[in-house]
């Protein structure tokens, strides 16, 4: 039986994201360069359990390979606009013995990205991998926007500080992150109150899942300053399991692709997309590849928003 992207006329690299055309440098000159880390800091009682996230993600792409100049209606226009350059840059080497080297080898890849004027896309991996990300916007202060179903604000987890259960608690530290705004945390996660606590003492802002329905998009927007260097931390879990099980805690009441896309794009329209992270993608744990392509329609959308800012279209 004929693939969806035969029957459409696709194209494209194989094994790249929306079949991109691959580089072997993330320091490639272009407007967005994707590349993937399966893990960062994994706890050593639970390993790289999210390895092959971004093999995954790209794989949810297939459909639509080859195809960036054909209409995207969640964006009313083509996929990227005319002379936006996209590309794949593949997965940096990560060892789950390694998490200083792989902290260090992601840091290094994002500050190649953002040294050519382009925008780092980061495919992971457990939410430990966007720590080296966010260092490497040290340059000017950013706001991160973080879409999750968890808060992340645990100061260690047996001793471990950098680990995916504190990645906006060290964040928070860092002197350039300016503001945070959190959106979709929900049920019963690994937060405790004291994690709460410390994460409201320092300002963060944080909108539950079963508030977005009632105005909390508009008011999480609201909070992202005028011209503000975004970094969205989008962590797969933030959507709800119908149309995400890909995760290692799928919890009821997430966020609908309607309502991602549409926090997304209203972040886009008063503020710069400077990096994105998309991670927590769990391959064993999806049913009939429904998540990697919830995962990789959204990316999608993303990456065409991002185009359009660097066009003005």
């Amino acid at each position: 039986m004929a693939t969806l992207a035969e029957m459409i006329g696709g194209a494209g690299t194989p094994g790249t994201f929306l079949g991109l055309d691959r580089v072997g440098s993330v320091g490639a000159a272009a407007d967005i360069v994707i590349f993937g880390a399966d893990c960062a800091t994994p706890y050593p009682w639970v390993g790289a359990y999210c390895a092959g996230g971004p093999t995954a993600i790209r794989a949810g792409s297939a459909d639509y390979a080859g195809a960036v100049e054909r209409v995207n209606f969640d964006l009313g226009g083509p996929l990227l606009p005319p002379g936006v350059r996209a590309v794949d840059a593949g997965d940096l080497a990560t060892d789950p013995d390694d998490p200083a080297g792989n902290r260090a080898r992601i840091e290094t890849a994002t500050r190649e990205v953002l040294g050519q004027g382009g925008v780092p896309v980061l495919l992971g991996g457990d939410d430990s991998v966007p720590l080296g990300m966010l260092r490497a916007f040290d340059g000017a202060p950013i706001t991160i926007l973080q879409i999750d179903a968890h808060i992340d604000w645990r100061d260690d987890v047996r001793g471990e500080r950098l680990g995916l259960s504190s990645t906006m608690r060290r964040a928070s530290e860092m002197a350039h992150v300016e503001r945070i705004v959190q959106v979709g945390a929900r049920g019963v996660g690994s937060a405790g109150v004291d994690a709460m606590e410390a994460a409201l003492a320092w300002g963060a802002h944080l909108i539950p899942a079963h508030e977005v329905s009632e105005g909390g998009i508009a008011r999480a927007v609201d909070l992202v300053p005028e011209g503000a260097r975004v970094v969205i931390c989008l962590d797969v879990d933030a959507l709800d399991p119908a149309i995400m099980p890909a995760v290692i805690a799928p919890t009821a009441g997430g966020l609908t692709y309607r309502e991602t896309l549409a926090l997304i794009r209203g972040v886009a329209v008063k503020a710069v997309l400077a990096g994105v992270d998309m991670v927590e993608f769990m391959p064993e744990r999806d049913r009939d590849g429904i998540g990697a392509r919830t995962a990789a329609q959204l990316l999608t959308t993303i990456l065409g928003l991002i185009g359009r800012q660097r066009t003005g279209a």
